[in-house]
């Protein structure tokens, strides 16, 4: 087996070893009884690819445009465009849909995988060194604590790990004047497979890019110049996607607003070691024999000094980059997150480990890949052949005594300067001390024989002992200090089966109904329901529910599901889970309805009154003296309250505080007794629902309702009754629709159409924004991209050797 093929199977295999060894220490699933559903990994990323699961077997409501089960319907690009658009997501289809966890899980660990394999191949082609060597860098990337704290409940971020090693050996191919095609379609995948990370692993590679040239004195404005045609030809390519996620955030409801501030600098330094966490500084662990080999590399006088500085130099700039308020919004894309703040560590740790590599041996052999027209295209400065193996180049070899004597004090001086964190545990000592000492004794130890056995053994130890404990650690962290859910299991399972037995979509929703399990239940369990929670949360559909009495978290983006007759009504509900089981009713709408010529509702501050004007009817009464009448049921609206809400023996908890939380409506049962009072947990707005009143306004309405309702995997398509009016689509009418013959005109937030007298019939379909224009976009680079590899080809065929010898015989005949 070639040795670069070599050290990429080995960097593969411990990156697993580390991650499923550290996962089976700390009995996390799928290793032991401890779940993995926190954050935006139960929220998000699990219902999500469950989503994905249903749209690649032809099991969905919706399509890859439009997603009909969450949020009462929204746009679904710029959802798979954030959260689906990696190359490793459609292997989720090759599990069952019940082993969903085990899906994501096994993506998680082959990104890491490939992530290790990627930067040893990197590392190989920018460089001579030992193939174990790269191996073992490339495990160390992609075992840095950034990937086992952050992405490995984030995996979407992980296709940015991958992007890092892969748009630096894009750099290089510019650098050489090589591959005008491939690089832009890397740039393309890098782009499409998660834009946020591919943003930040590009500034990365750009600054990597900068430093190869100065370093192999190929600093040429014609090289810079075909960087940027290479990433802007790669980025046009990816628009049809980036463009409506683009749009698609700025239609969102806006979340958190931070403002940046740096962290202590002793936490900075304390996460460069193993076995620490904190939600709010920078994962920068790598394993301990990185930053020795980076510190090594300045005390090494037999590299250039150019290289010798200019590495070290970009890791102390990025690292200072991570504090500064400017270039952390740059990081960023100019918006600081709403979570991590140090999201972009991986670059960090990406170019420590390159300059590790450069302590090991050259930068790589210089090559000058001039402009084509000038017949010297291919010429390496160093005389080697253009596609010459960078491996087989001469090399300064490993650090000697003094260098690795000083990479050790570096190292010594970071652990000592941060032992006043909190962040530090007495593990991260113990193990980066040990780390120290093995991996300084292998460098050291002679080259050859058993002695190079021992070195592979002691580095290759420290790198699986610090990585296994670190995500040991992390899995025991996470539990305690971030929201954790129920993780899937038979109650789900039972819950989903009745869910998919009750559906009757289009003619009524089901929804997943209470207790919710994650943040996206319609995705997750089945069903049509209002709960959603994504970047893209629509800022209409977080102000229809807001209005309309429903509960959310996350600042208004993570949307609950509201349980309430006349809600259910609106919106066609005909069956939902509650109390263990799948309930109907008969108190629903179709999806069209048809409502008298007139100004839509204007909502006011009281949901109450504001499900009366979208219905049309008045249907709630005001309690007497504090209670309802016998008969009505009892809701309550306090979306600030925190604690129990009784009436009678019916308790009901709620969760609000407003701008974090709002609580739900709720409802607390039939008034049975005469002058009972509620008991509240804090300030609220009683409302006593009339059934009998609902279901009048309801047969009301269903007189005017359509009589066929379509949809599509984009669209919907109504036959409505004559006379006029508006058609109202109980969907919210969020940017994107288009219907036949008249232009959408919103109705308390919901898809509305005004209708002449004589029209009866609805046809409406669903463009996201910016797809259009991103399709042009991306045509228009694809034309780019193979007008310049014509370009290049002919300029090729023109400078070749048989070409103008053929010209001279054919000179010399016509003499």
């Amino acid at each position: 087996m070639p040795k670069n093929s070599r050290a990429c199977l080995l960097a593969a295999l411990l990156s697993v070893a580390a991650v499923c060894g550290g996962d089976a220490v700390a009995r996390v699933f799928p290793f032991g009884p401890r779940h993995r559903a926190v954050n935006d990994l139960a929220n998000q990323f699990v219902p999500f690819h469950a989503h994905l699961w249903d749209l690649l077997r032809g099991r969905a409501d919706g399509g890859l445009l439009f997603d009909w089960r969450a949020g009462w319907g929204t746009s679904f690009l710029p959802d798979y465009g954030t959260y689906l658009s990696s190359p490793f997501a459609p292997l989720v289809a090759l599990l069952p849909r019940g082993d969903v966890e085990y899906a994501v899980y096994a993506i998680t660990v082959l990104k890491t995988a490939v992530a290790a394999a990627a930067m040893a191949f990197l590392l190989r082609r920018l460089g001579p060194g030992a193939w174990w060597w790269a191996a073992v860098l490339g495990a160390s990337y992609a075992l840095c604590g950034w990937s086992l704290a952050e992405g490995t409940y984030n995996p979407m971020w992980l296709d940015g790990l991958i992007a890092f090693p892969l748009l630096c050996l894009v750099g290089e191919w510019v650098r050489e004047g090589r591959r005008p095609l491939l690089g832009p379609l890397v740039v393309a995948v890098c782009w499409c497979a998660n834009f946020y990370t591919a943003y930040m692993a590009t500034l990365g590679a750009a600054l990597v890019l900068l430093v190869r040239l100065a370093v192999t004195d190929s600093f040429r404005a014609r090289t810079l110049g075909r960087a940027a045609v290479t990433t802007g030809i790669g980025v046009g390519l990816a628009a049809p996607l980036l463009l409506p996620v683009l749009l698609g955030s700025r239609q969102a409801h806006p979340g958190l607003v931070r403002e940046f501030a740096p962290v202590a600098g002793t936490d900075f330094l304390a996460r460069l070691l193993p076995v620490t966490y904190g939600f709010a500084t920078p994962a920068a662990f790598v394993c301990t024999a990185v930053p020795l080999l980076a510190g090594a590399l300045l005390f090494r006088r037999d590299v250039p000094g150019r290289e010798r500085w200019l590495w070290p130099g970009l890791c102390a700039a990025v690292a200072a980059s991570m504090q500064w308020g400017p270039t952390h919004l740059l990081w960023h894309a100019f918006a600081t997150p709403n979570g991590s703040p140090y999201r972009q560590t991986f670059v960090l740790s990406g170019i420590l480990v390159l300059t590790a590599w450069t302590a090991l041996t050259r930068g790589g052999p210089s090559v000058d890949r001039r402009a084509v027209a000038d017949g010297s295209e291919g010429v390496p400065d160093d005389g080697r052949t253009a596609h010459g193996d960078p491996a087989d180049a001469p090399a300064h070899g490993r650090p000697g005594r003094r260098a690795v004597a000083g990479g050790s004090a570096v190292v010594l001086v970071l652990i000592l300067a941060a032992l006043p964190s909190p962040v530090l545990t007495p593990w991260a000592l113990v193990l980066a001390g040990a780390g120290l000492a093995a991996v300084a004794g292998a460098l050291l130890l002679p080259r050859r024989g058993r002695y190079g056995v021992l070195a592979a053994l002691l580095v290759t130890g420290t790198l699986l002992g610090q990585a296994a404990a670190t995500t040991a650690y992390a899995d025991r962290e996470r539990l305690v200090r971030l929201d954790d859910y129920p993780p899937l299991g038979p109650e789900q399972e039972r819950r989903a089966a009745a869910l998919a037995a009750a559906d009757g979509w289009p003619a009524y929703r089901t929804d997943p109904g209470l207790p919710r399990i994650a943040g996206n239940d319609p995705l997750l369990l089945g069903g049509q329901g209002a709960a959603y929670y994504s970047s893209h949360t629509p800022a209409v559909l977080t102000a229809t529910l807001d209005a309309l009495g429903g509960g959310w978290t996350s600042r208004g983006r993570n949307l609950q599901g509201l349980d309430n007759p006349v809600t259910d009504a609106l919106f066609g509900v005909g069956a939902r889970w509650r109390d263990g089981e799948v309930v109907r009713t008969d108190t629903r709408l179709p999806l069209v309805t048809v409502r008298p010529p007139g100004p839509p509702p204007v909502y006011g501050r009281s949901p109450f009154r504001n499900q009366e004007l979208l219905l049309g009817s008045r249907v709630y009464e005001a309690p007497h003296a504090g209670a309802c009448r016998v008969g009505t049921e009892v809701f309550l609206w306090a979306p600030d309250a925190t604690g129990p809400a009784r009436l009678g023996e019916r308790e009901v908890r709620l969760l609000g505080g407003r701008p974090k939380r709002q609580a739900a409506m709720v409802s607390l049962g039939l008034q049975r007794p005469p002058g009972l009072r509620p008991s509240l947990p804090g300030p609220g707005e009683l409302g006593c629902l009339d059934h009998e009143r609902l279901r009048a306004a309801v047969a009301a309405l269903r007189a005017r309702a359509a009589t066929s309702v379509e949809v599509t995997p984009s669209g919907i398509r109504a036959v409505l009754p004559p006379g006029g009016g508006t058609a109202v689509v109980a969907a919210p009418q969020t940017a994107g629709w288009r219907c036949e013959d008249a232009e959408p005109a919103p109705y308390g937030g919901l898809l509305a159409v005004p209708l002449g007298s004589g029209r009866t019939e609805l046809a409406c379909s669903f463009r996201p924004p910016g797809l259009r224009a991103g399709l042009a976009a991306g045509a228009a680079a694809g034309l780019v991209l193979l007008f310049r590899v014509g370009l290049r080809s002919s300029a090729g065929l023109e400078s070749s050797p048989g070409l103008r010898s053929f010209r001279r015989r054919g000179r010399a005949s016509a003499g």
